[in-house]
């Protein structure tokens, strides 16, 4: 039976990650965002269900105990985790789902789900990254540089990922996600499982192709 793709995004807090996915579920109508619990509290604009599931961190320890998470880590001091159910239902009803994720959780879900696809995204500069962030207004300083310091390690884990795309033009960062999500359903194996019917004709099915030396050939002889 063919299941739905996983795509997993991942960046350093502050590359665009959530905008570019967010874009990107906009214009896709085959891809389903995958809603993660997470312990920290929402930011402005956030609604539960829709960015994120928001659980204290009683509850989230209770789940982790209880083998409900796909995967989980903890990023700057707040716990997030993938519901393992959630991910099953999706994919086996052949629906296409999107993880935003860090590498820490990439390298979990990797190991569960060999096929999955992992991108992750760069900014164009470390001076950039920060920009971003203090742009945002929802951090402190001493925030920001956890961040920042936090970043190059992330960074360093982007070879482990199949795509490494940079957004430094919001637009060409879309669509550049878009591109890799595209030509990955469009991978050999993928159309084999998805059109079997396609790859089974029998050869008698085939239409014959002549060259143009024989097509004149066969037209002396009918003369």
């Amino acid at each position: 039976m063919l299941r739905g793709m996983l795509f997993i995004v991942a960046a350093p807090s502050g590359a665009g990650k959530s905008s570019l996915v967010n874009a990107v579920l906009a214009v896709d109508r085959r891809l389903r965002l995958s809603v993660s619990y997470t312990t920290r509290s929402p930011r402005p604009g956030e609604q539960n269900g829709r960015e994120y599931l928001f659980v204290d961190l009683a509850s989230f320890q209770a789940m982790q105990r209880a083998g409900e998470f796909l995967e989980s880590a903890e990023v700057h001091g707040n716990f997030y985790a993938t519901s393992g159910k959630q991910i099953e239902t999706a994919r086996s009803q052949d629906v296409d789902i999107v993880l935003e994720i860090d590498w820490q959780g990439a390298r979990q879900v990797r190991r569960k789900f060999p096929d999955a696809v992992a991108i992750f995204i760069l900014p164009p500069s470390l001076e950039e990254l920060e920009r971003r962030l203090r742009a945002r207004g929802q951090d402190s300083d001493a925030t920001i540089r956890r961040r920042l310091a936090a970043a190059t390690t992330e960074i360093s884990h982007a070879p482990e990922f199949d795509h490494v795309m940079i957004n430094e033009t919001f637009d060409v960062a879309r669509d550049d996600l878009l591109a890799i999500m595209r030509a990955a359903r469009l991978a050999t194996a993928r159309q084999q499982m998805r059109h079997p019917e396609l790859f089974s004709l029998p050869l008698s099915s085939i239409p014959a192709f002549s060259t143009p030396a024989e097509s004149a050939q066969a037209r002396r002889g009918e003369t």
